[in-house]
């Protein structure tokens, strides 16, 4: 009855219906409040809906039951940050990195995160470690160049946009300026809108894809379970 109850929400999110996927996981909570594929879709579903200080409260539970979820502690941390709590969000994207070194997304997490609060050399370090671990991440090298152009670092960043748009088979027109590129489609990562910060509520569409940065509108049970899709 519970795992139905998840699975409807689930299939409502992914029809972008996010209200009625809240109510199905508030009902499958209620019978089991515990639940963690429930806990989790719902923190991810309430955080689109700018519940934001309701998808705290169950980040903040997810990661208190599964300390050693780096998934789960990477996304409270994007949650602390977007409600102004960033302190304690760094403190929770060094957990996710002890949890997991060698995963790339999670140096580039913390990157995009320090990048977001003024740490551009910090962000600098931190995609240099995300593309060591994985040199063909085209998003890492695109957005390592957009920092890198805003520090003036201009050759460096022209070196970054080319290796990401060779990743992705990209080639720029001639003339064409390069903060005009194309980004990779599968980019979850915002485009640099004339230096301006980004609102919360962007952010949080973009950011919250994560693993690999797929689409948001991805639930599984299998992700959260850490199993194959």
């Amino acid at each position: 009855m519970v795992d139905s109850l998840v699975e409807k929400g689930i299939e409502a999110c992914k029809s972008d219906n996010f209200k009625k996927g809240v109510e199905l996981f508030n009902q499958a909570l209620e019978k089991q409040p515990e639940h963690i594929s429930g806990l989790y879709n719902r923190a991810r579903a309430l955080s689109k809906i700018q519940r934001l200080e309701d998808a705290l409260s169950d980040f903040e539970k997810l990661a208190k039951l599964q300390p050693n979820n780096a998934t789960f502690i990477g996304d409270y941390a994007v949650a602390l940050h977007l409600n102004g709590e960033n302190d304690e969000a760094n403190v929770q994207f060094e957990k996710a990195l002890e949890l997991e070194p060698e995963n790339p997304y999670r140096w580039s997490s913390r990157a995009f995160f320090k990048d977001r609060i003024g740490e551009g050399e910090a962000a600098l370090a931190d995609y240099e470690k995300a593309i060591e671990l994985d040199p063909d991440d085209a998003i890492a090298l695109n957005n390592k160049g957009l920092i890198e152009e805003k520090l003036g670092y201009q050759e460096r960043s022209k070196k970054s946009f080319n290796q990401s748009n060779k990743i992705i088979g990209y080639e720029p027109k001639e003339g064409e300026k390069q903060e005009e590129k194309s980004e990779p489609k599968t980019s979850s990562v915002p485009k640099k809108e004339s230096q301006e910060m980004l609102t919360r509520w962007k952010v949080i569409k973009s950011i919250f894809t994560k693993e690999g940065f797929q689409d948001f509108s991805q639930f599984t049970k299998n992700k959260i379970l850490g199993k194959k899709d």
